[in-house]
């Protein structure tokens, strides 16, 4: 079953990634955004699993709309 997002916000002045949404049936927060493919930097990463992947989101963005709780 599809899960049901609920848009969280956007940094984007364009309507574009990065923004997050919340996911209503668990509370997960889903975040849009530019893959980070760079070899170095994917090289940095620790205990990444098949299916998992990196993306970069501006700090102003967590900031401004990553739920308190």
């Amino acid at each position: 079953m599809a899960r049901q997002l609920r848009l969280i916000g956007t940094s984007s002045e364009d309507g574009k990634c990065p923004t997050l949404y919340e996911d209503m049936d668990t509370g997960d927060i889903v975040v849009q955004g530019y893959t980070m493919t760079d070899p170095a930097d994917l090289g940095q990463l620790a205990n990444v699993l098949d299916g998992e992947s990196a993306v970069v989101v501006p700090r102003e963005l967590l900031t401004r709309f990553a739920p308190k709780e």
